[in-house]
């Protein structure tokens, strides 16, 4: 009885938000995305994954996290730090901070949370999260995906999703440059 009583509260607790107070309640910290996971899981639900820079969001990433979504219940993306971007990308990257690219995602109907990672891969995110399902893009194969291990040895599944041809981060930027 407690628990459906604590459900009802959270529900009604969405319900009363507003629109950016819903947002900001996507982007977890760790204890909260525990909390958060443990919840859908009781309520039954399929956890999906996947993760990125997300710099400057664009087409391309709204088509390939929609059909994300659409593998399973709730969309969880980990998300890089700017210090982990940086690393990765290049000093004159990120363009977007962390926080703000964090509530570009969030904004986002089909996602469902939004939680940092600090390291070069989410695999100790993914280690953390459990996902029912682990996505990237098709320009991965599937058994080299960070964390392909964790997913199938509990019988998870991951799975790639076509690109759209000529969006990437990269490409806005290049225009950009040259437009310069």
């Amino acid at each position: 009885m407690a628990q459906s009583s604590k459900l009802i509260s959270q529900s009604l607790k969405q319900i009363n938000m507003k629109h950016l107070e819903k947002i900001y309640d996507k982007i977890l910290d760790d204890k909260s995305l525990e909390e958060r996971l443990n919840l859908w899981r009781r309520e039954g639900k399929t956890i999906v994954f996947s993760n990125g820079c997300f710099d400057i969001l664009h087409r391309g990433h709204v088509e390939y996290l929609s059909k994300a979504a659409d593998l399973g219940d709730k969309l969880i993306i980990g998300l890089n730090t700017d210090d982990s971007v940086k690393r990765l990308k290049g000093p004159s990257r990120p363009v977007n901070d962390e926080k703000a690219r964090a509530v570009v995602l969030a904004a986002l109907e089909f996602v469902d949370a939004v939680v940092f990672f600090e390291e070069d891969t989410p695999y100790n995110l993914i280690k953390n999260v459990q996902p029912d399902i682990l996505v990237k893009g098709n320009d991965y194969k599937v058994k080299d995906i960070v964390g392909y291990d964790i997913v199938t040895a509990k019988g998870g599944k991951v799975e790639t999703i076509e690109l759209v041809n000529g969006f990437s981060t990269t490409n806005i930027l290049e225009k950009t440059n040259s437009q310069l």
